[in-house]
């Protein structure tokens, strides 16, 4: 048995004997499939507390020799540019700005486009002050270094620093920020690293950023093939086609009209499109056939992004483009805007991610270059986090601690005994309230999937203080530690056996969907043919295609939606989003959804609980009316909801809302009762919701 098998097995032994409590039911409402060997880490029993052994971290293509063999790595430093050079990979940057000017591979002598030196390999940021406030992101900074210094140079490794320095005689000419720009080219490694250092120094001046990230722009002549996942790859348009082309509704959606690939005429291309949840945004990026070479983009590790595991962002689109975005408001809105206000101090450190290249036989197919990709991310997500960065800002694997314990969920109305909570995703973030953790920005988090029995196990953690959190599919709302659990260097906690007891008022007498934060098992409609992506005509996720907020009246053309409890099914007859209807001519309309259900033996003397959990939400209001669909007010309201433009960017979710909401006997009746939801806010298609799951429970039972 291997020493990570042996650990997973006297983990859960331990875990075992700390727990006095009887054996869990695995509930099958509780059961997922295990996470595939592309999502954001692997369970317990395949974890170890040490660095992989045995993988050869580069393989410079896809029949290359040991790394010990390649050729040492070479600094060279010219009046304006300096250049890192392993044999494999030549990289060239501006001095002192820190831009990526020519990236040199495989007898290509440079795989960035042609353009200004500032618009091929960058980072940059969005930004503003909050005054005015309701600016998003009217600022933008590229972030050119004015200082350049080497930090490490011998035969193994070069790591550069590319560093800004604000004081306040700058006001106003770029972010306040003090920025640290690194660059790393290991021996026989084909490709390099990046990582940023970000500091806000205490008494600084009141800012909001919006977004970082770090951008390469491709030669267009060179890459047409972009690869995102294993089923959503495909040819792609030129930005010259984007250009021909007739914008839709927003400028990012654009009809091919006339490209420069027959094949694509009559597509929508959407950057949005591409999208992803970073759990799954490890790996991405563009082939080039002739001669054979694949740029990707890998992310081990999510622990400096924001709002978790399920927030969702941009990955490879046309350009060709490729990105690491490290935060944004993209389906999320405001509320994941870093925000610092009154002088407050701020340090973090983005990164390292790595940037790869790879090749292949000129005789041999193209695609094998996405599988050594997949290969070699998951050596780096195995080697994380890295020894080799020098800021004393990123802390190694002995600096670090690790986490785990077992969870369990306590529902009696689903299970009398304890249920495992399989698969659950448990993470630590800044302290804060339930769920808080969606909306969290300034600190790291670091987030595992729990194995089938509820085990989970965090390694990596960097010290401080942080709340424990969790949420299990099938299973409503968000679990929260009710202790801090503080890591210090080398630490080792136990936390033992934990049990969610999630929100319940009384027995379950219908439910629309399944609690997952997704709207995804509800009907999602066909698209306007005349607006496809054929990228996703037969694939599951059809919900990525452009447009379907106008098909709701298409559906629906004479009244709205009504759902009929015990004859209804939510996975043909609810609409995955509560959109406003089209009357044309740019004109929407709110609309309301009636949810017909019997009540055969009401319990006059008791209170009835509708639990609404919503699954993303845009400038909305959900009003909820009882058997009086013109009640006013409304018996509840959500009141103004949400920023996160879900249903425009072609996600399935954004931000978690979940309600508790009562409802007296007196407002109910023997036989046929209705419950109208209305979403208030018209003169948008884009003003909506997405729910996730919705339940209506009778009064507690007593013992």
């Amino acid at each position: 048995m291997k020493r990570a098998e042996w650990f997973g097995v006297a983990v859960q032994l331990f875990l075992l004997v700390e727990s006095s409590v009887k054996t869990p039911v695995r509930g099958s409402e509780l059961h997922r499939s295990p996470v595939s060997s592309l999502s954001f880490h692997r369970h317990i029993q395949s974890e170890d507390f040490s660095e992989s052994e045995g993988d050869s971290r580069f393989p410079g293509s896809i029949d290359s020799p040991d790394p010990i063999l390649s050729p040492p790595v070479h600094l060279r430093i010219l009046d304006q540019h300096v250049i890192m050079d392993n044999g494999l990979v030549n990289v060239t940057l501006s001095t002192p700005q820190g831009m990526v000017t020519g990236i040199q591979y495989n007898g290509i002598d440079n795989l960035l486009q042609l353009n200004r030196e500032t618009n091929r390999g960058y980072w940059d940021v969005v930004w503003d002050s909050p005054d005015p406030p309701g600016n998003l992101g009217g600022k933008y900074d590229l972030l050119e270094g004015t200082s350049f210094s080497v930090v490490l140079e011998d035969e193994n490794q070069i790591e550069l620093s590319f560093t800004r320095t604000w004081n306040s005689s700058q006001n106003g000419t770029g972010i306040p920020l003090n920025i640290d720009k690194r660059f790393i080219m290991l021996r026989g490694c084909p490709g390099f690293y990046s990582y940023g250092i970000f500091e806000h120094e205490e008494g600084g001046p009141d800012i909001n950023i919006y977004q970082g990230r770090i951008v390469f722009k491709l030669e267009e002549t060179l890459f047409q093939y972009m690869a995102v996942s294993d089923e959503r790859q495909r040819i792609m348009p030129t930005a010259g086609d984007r250009q021909n082309g007739l914008v839709l509704d927003y400028p990012e959606a654009v009809l091919l009209t006339n490209p420069s690939n027959p094949e694509l005429r009559g597509e929508v291309d959407d950057k949005y499109q591409y999208s992803c949840d970073d759990k799954n945004n490890r790996v991405h990026g563009w082939i080039c056939s002739n001669p054979p070479v694949g740029f990707w983009m890998i992310t081990p590790s999510d622990e400096f992004r924001t709002g978790g595991p399920v927030k969702q962002d941009l990955t490879s689109h046309v350009g060709p483009t490729t990105l690491s975005m490290f935060f944004s408001t993209h389906y999320a809105g405001e509320s994941l805007a870093i925000e610092l206000r009154d002088g407050e101090p701020w340090k973090k450190v983005f990164g390292p991610v790595l940037i790869y290249l790879n090749t292949d036989s000129p005789d041999e197919d193209a695609l094998p270059l996405w599988e050594d990709a997949k290969e070699q991310m998951l050596i780096e997500t195995q080697s994380w986090p890295y020894d080799f960065p020098l800021s004393e800002d990123f802390p190694r694997t002995d600096q670090r601690g690790i986490v785990t314990g077992r969870l369990l969920v306590r529902d009696r109305y689903i299970n009398k005994e304890l249920m495992t909570a399989n698969f659950a995703f448990v993470g630590l973030a800044a302290p804060g309230d339930v769920g808080s953790w969606q909306r969290e920005n300034k600190g790291y988090q670091f987030w595992t999937q729990a194995d089938n029995e509820g085990y989970f196990l965090i390694k990596g953690v960097r010290t401080g203080n942080y709340s424990l959190y969790a949420w299990v599919a099938g299973i409503i709302g968000d679990y929260k530690y009710d202790a801090y659990v503080n890591i210090t260097p080398g630490s080792r906690i136990r936390l033992g056996v934990l049990v969610y007891e999630p929100p319940r008022e009384g027995p379950t007498l219908w439910e629309i969907g399944s609690p997952d934060r997704s709207a995804a098992e509800f009907y999602v409609p066909d698209p306007n043919p005349t607006l496809l992506n054929q990228l996703y005509v037969n694939l599951p996720d059809k919900f990525r295609q452009y447009g379907l907020w106008d098909r709701y009246a298409d559906v629906y053309p004479d009244e709205d939606l009504t759902y009929t409890v015990g004859i209804s099914n939510y996975q043909t007859d609810w609409f995955f989003a509560h959109v406003n209807r089209n009357l044309g001519n740019k004109t929407y309309e709110p609309t309301t959804w009636r949810i017909i259900f019997v009540l055969d033996n009401l319990i006059d003397t008791g209170t009835y609980t509708l639990q609404l959990a919503i699954a993303s939400a845009h400038e909305a209001e959900l009003e909820v009316r009882i058997n009086e669909a013109d009640e006013m007010p409304p018996h509840f309201t959500t009141g103004f909801i949400g920023k996160d433009n879900a249903i425009a960017r072609h996600g399935i979710h954004g931000l978690y809302w979940w309600y508790k909401v009562e409802i007296s006997a007196s407002q109910l009746v023997t036989g046929s009762n209705t419950i109208y939801l209305t979403q208030s806010r018209g003169s948008s298609p884009f003003k909506g919701i997405m729910y996730d799951y919705i339940r209506l429970e009778g009064p507690p039972e007593t013992d």
